[in-house]
């Protein structure tokens, strides 16, 4: 029986593993992981991480070819094949501070191969790594090799969080660079085998190793470009009096561009975006490429100026001030569908508005009080590192109370933002919340979900991303 270890219990290696353990009963899949707590959350009915559809793929093959332990050298030393999904940091010192990626995990995991393995392996990169990472990884181990085979893969994951388990049932692609030699080849055979067990041979993309680990980086930049030039159109489009949503639908019906990715909104948050831009910046600048490296860095300001151009217009429609006044945010992930909170524009949103001593009442069905008290009181970067390495926050923020509830998170309050698209939004009673709410009353969409007509004939002042404004805001324009 083939056996498989990954090591990294997180939103990658967890669902990924699942699904492998499924659609290869024949093979043996282990995750493990040095925190106990994960490793017990996915032995149990509460799993770790929230990802519609994975309960019931973990709960099928779990105690039968699937299985989780913190016994993370003899589940590596047993491996035929070792996937590698630990985090990537960004550095938050010393060279390449704010942009390179921090290696450490990674090189953590590849001396400890070296140390437990006693048969040739097959080493996947899983995690989202820097161009030439592979190179890194192969010289650890053959330097330390007992005499024992490795050879590297990368294999790129491609999840969107909220659909991860159908992406990985139909993916567009599963992408495996190696390296262009006999036993490279061989390995690449290898890992194909496991995923032709469910996916078409026409879907699995072979390439060499560097072209593998950039591809990664180079679809996220892209898709985060995309999302930043429908947000800077929606700036223009409340400029002028168009409407985002008819532009982007105009836009998107070219065959050369497709309409996925252009629904203006808040910005774009997750673990990988922001993350991988800047890691391809630092590559850029390190390879002598300053015009490359800018033009992505503009990817990453139109993001930052749309959260804040949202925080401004609030502030400003309401009479340039919310010191005081109680504002309600809906939706605190960064996306629906997930209870994820890296680098959620929530963030950005409230930090801001606490800036301006708003009170906030926050409600999001997916996210706990803890986590949100947690990431409004950490520095950037701060998630991206071990737990134990984090900032504690016992108290959190007094100004902000989480409730589990949108109309008790509405209750009193002068304002409401809709900061994550959930569908139990589209469907609220509006006219209770209208009539619960200090007037007048103000709805700030921030992913344009509500129909605003509607919402103006109970009472409202609406405003919602790239949309023709109210004749009130028109009359109290958003300072930069």
């Amino acid at each position: 029986m083939v056996k498989i270890c990954c090591i990294g219990a997180g939103y990658v290696g967890g669902p990924t593993m699942a699904v492998i353990a499924l659609k290869c009963p024949s093979i043996e899949v282990s995750v493990v992981d040095i925190s106990v707590s994960r490793i017990t959350a996915w032995n149990s009915d509460q799993l770790p991480i929230y990802e519609p559809g994975l309960d019931d793929v973990v709960k099928r093959c779990r105690g039968k070819n699937l299985f989780f332990s913190a016994e993370v050298e003899k589940h590596v030393s047993e491996a035929d094949i070792i996937f590698v999904s630990v985090n990537t940091p960004t550095k938050t010192r010393g060279l390449g501070a704010g942009k390179a990626a921090d290696l450490t995990y990674w090189e953590s995991a590849a001396r400890m191969i070296a140390d437990v393995s006693k048969n040739d392996k097959i080493v996947v990169e899983k995690s989202t790594v820097p161009v030439k990472t592979a190179e890194a990884i192969e010289k650890i181990l053959t330097h330390n090799s007992k005499g024992i085979n490795y050879q590297i893969l990368s294999n790129p994951e491609f999840l969107a969080e909220g659909t991860a388990i159908q992406d990985l049932f139909h993916p567009d692609r599963v992408l495996i660079g190696g390296r262009d030699t006999p036993q490279g080849q061989k390995a690449i055979q290898a890992l194909k085998e496991v995923y032709a067990h469910w996916v078409p041979e026409d879907r699995i993309i072979c390439t060499n190793l560097w072209s593998a680990e950039l591809s990664k980086l180079a679809a996220n930049a892209f898709l985060a470009q995309r999302i930043s030039s429908v947000n800077a159109m929606s700036a223009l489009c409340e400029a002028t009096g168009a409407d985002v949503t008819q532009v982007a639908n105009a836009v998107g019906k070219d065959a050369r561009i497709g309409p996925k990715f252009l629904n203006a909104s808040v910005g774009f948050g997750g673990s990988c975006f922001q993350k991988d831009i800047f890691n391809l910046i630092y590559i850029c600048e390190c390879n002598g490429l300053p015009e490359v490296a800018n033009y992505w860095k503009q990817v990453i300001k139109v993001n930052d100026y749309q959260k804040s151009r949202f925080v401004n217009r609030i502030v400003s429609s309401m009479f340039n001030t919310v010191s005081g006044k109680k504002i309600a945010i809906l939706g605190f992930a960064f996306k629906k569908d997930t209870g994820d909170t890296r680098e959620t524009p929530a963030i950005d949103v409230c930090k801001g508005l606490l800036g301006d001593n708003a009170h906030l009442s926050i409600y999001d069905p997916q996210v706990t009080q803890e986590q949100i008290q947690k990431d409004l009181s950490m520095e950037k970067f701060d998630w991206d590192h071990p737990t134990h390495l984090q900032p504690m926050s016992p108290y959190g923020t007094k100004q902000v109370n989480v409730v589990w509830d949108a109309y008790e998170a509405t209750k009193g309050a002068h304002g409401l933002c809709i900061l994550t698209e959930w569908d139990e939004f589209k469907t609220l009673d509006f006219k209770m919340i209208y009539d619960n709410m200090q007037k007048p009353a103000f709805v700030f969409d921030g992913r344009n979900i509500v129909d605003a007509e509607k919402l103006r004939e109970i009472g409202f002042i609406v405003y919602s991303i790239g949309k023709p404004l109210d004749a009130w805001l028109n009359d109290m324009p958003a300072v930069a």
